[in-house]
């Protein structure tokens, strides 16, 4: 398929254009599943927060950010990435490198690189980082 055909038609399926399958594991991972897996990290990132300053969201940001750097660098996926089944890969499905998951927890930080997505149903987050969420 030319750079044409690929550039002009819509994927049938998010991560087709990566090379993922449809359904099952190392499929993409659906948006209800990823959005379930940041509330339960956000939730656990506000009861660390509460428990060494409670109000101070500011620092809740930053243990989110954080949690998600290492966790997703030593393990591939979060705690709440791991109650929903999802991990977070290098496109091409080698494990994340210590800048990727650092790309990745910074923009995610930021919340706005989050709301921009690609046709492949990756955030913009995962786009620079180079990597994508896949099911378990």
């Amino acid at each position: 398929m030319s750079n044409a055909q690929y550039s002009s038609r819509e994927p049938r399926w998010a991560g087709e254009f990566l090379g993922l399958p449809e359904t099952g594991p190392a499929s993409a991972a659906s948006y209800p599943r990823r959005i379930g897996a940041l509330f339960v990290d956000w939730f656990i990132a506000s009861g660390i927060g509460l428990m060494l300053a409670a109000g101070n969201q500011w620092l809740v940001l930053g243990i989110f950010v954080v949690m998600h750097f290492a966790l997703l660098w030593l393990f591939a996926t979060t705690l709440g990435k791991l109650l929903f089944r999802i991990q977070v890969v290098q496109v091409g499905g080698a494990p994340v490198k210590l800048y990727q998951a650092a790309i990745r927890a910074v923009l995610l930080g930021l919340v706005v690189p989050v709301l921009i997505i690609d046709r492949d149903g990756r955030g913009l987050h995962d786009k620079m980082a180079g990597t994508v969420e896949i099911q378990m």
